[in-house]
């Protein structure tokens, strides 16, 4: 079958003929790919920033957001069926019976650093004809959200990012009940850094939870990306005519930071206005390359008589699968003509390394594999 695939010895990335895996164990599923998303994190792995293949193998099949179609299953598999979509997860337990994380399926949490990842980490990805997985890590999909659903993954980014804040905010006694109405986000701001896909979907997920969201980000107005955030009823405001001071007097307090930009430096200005009792949430690690100073005491100086937490989070558990499944169904009740504007083009195999090595205009571009 044919995959896509990255040679770290060599530094070449090409389609290669990899052999068609088959059930080999009852809890099994074979999979026919459908689409596979493009993201920093494949671009980061295609320039040799990282990623490691399996043991034994010189490459490493590439891709992490996907959406695949059941083509046969284990004698041991109940709910699924062939003709079944499904969206698989990325991250896989650790083997260290210690790890409390893993040994409770919560491997996005895992203690030990040595889970692996499909694409990423010592397991191949779904940039590829056929896949067979377990079971425990597919999530099916209605077909009714088969054009969206290959944008599960990055979603589950801030779904996990909201569980948290959510959990964490419980301390504040007020705030108990809120966190389990149907929007917790009532009468509370949410800033958004950025408006790539995770940050417009992240939009997405705070506007129906409630909160009275912004995103900030580079591009002047008009974009697209400014017309999409309009038309889920969020504001739209540009780093690039709105200085900080400006953004401040414009935004007021902020509650909640969802940071999907990659932008270190203005990530800090915006902490600086944090609200009391406040939530920062970084999704994105730093460039090594461009590193950025920070007034650790001007930091803690609000911080700590504040209040305020920084958490990272990044990788998503099961359960935050199942609820990007369910919120991506509402997005597309509420939004019908919007959501799919989040996938700017679709790329088959053969063109691949055009959006793999380097980053083209637009949201999200996805390669089509079925």
């Amino acid at each position: 079958m044919k995959a896509i695939a990255v040679f770290p010895e060599t530094k070449e990335i090409h389609v290669v003929e990899h052999p068609e895996p088959q059930i080999e164990h009852p809890e099994q599923v074979k999979l026919r790919l459908l689409e596979v998303g493009v993201c920093g994190t494949d671009r980061h792995i295609c320039a040799l920033a990282f990623g490691t293949p399996p043991a034994h193998s010189e490459y490493l099949i590439l891709g992490h957001e996907a959406l695949a179609e059941v083509v046969a299953v284990g004698e041991a598999v109940t709910h699924l069926q062939p003709g079944d979509l499904v969206v698989p997860e990325v991250r896989r337990p650790c083997a260290d019976p210690a790890c409390r994380a893993c040994q409770a399926s919560h491997q996005d949490f895992c203690q030990t650093g040595t889970y692996t990842e499909r694409g990423i980490k010592e397991l191949h990805g779904y940039m590829a004809e056929y896949v067979v997985d377990d079971v425990h890590f597919l999530h099916p999909v209605p077909k009714a959200l088969s054009q969206v659903a290959v944008l599960t993954e990055p979603l589950t980014i801030a779904e996990k990012a909201l569980v948290q804040a959510l959990q964490i905010q419980q301390r504040l006694p007020w705030q108990t009940s809120a966190a389990t109405s149907a929007e917790p986000g009532s009468g509370l701001t949410a800033v958004v850094l950025g408006a790539g896909p995770i940050g417009l979907l992240g939009a997405m997920l705070f506007v129906i939870q409630g909160f009275d969201t912004y995103v900030y980000s580079r591009a002047q107005t008009p974009n697209d990306k400014a017309d999409i955030v309009a038309a889920i009823g969020a504001t739209y405001i540009s780093a690039e005519t709105t200085p900080m001071e400006a953004f401040k007097e414009r935004v007021g307090q902020i509650d909640l930071v969802y940071e999907a930009m990659d932008a270190a430096p203005l990530a800090i200005e915006v902490l600086q206005n944090l609200n009391r009792n406040g939530i920062f949430i970084f999704t994105s690690g730093t460039n090594p390359k461009q590193p950025f100073g920070i007034d650790s005491a001007a930091t803690l100086h609000n911080l700590t008589p504040q209040n305020q937490i920084i958490i990272g989070t990044v990788n998503a558990g099961p359960a935050t699968f199942q609820s990007a499944i369910e919120h991506l169904g509402v997005f597309q009740q509420r939004w019908p003509a919007i959501l799919p504007r989040l996938i700017t083009e679709r790329y088959p195999m053969e063109r691949a390394s055009e959006v793999l090595l380097q980053k083209p205009g637009g949201i999200k571009h996805v390669v089509t594999i079925g």
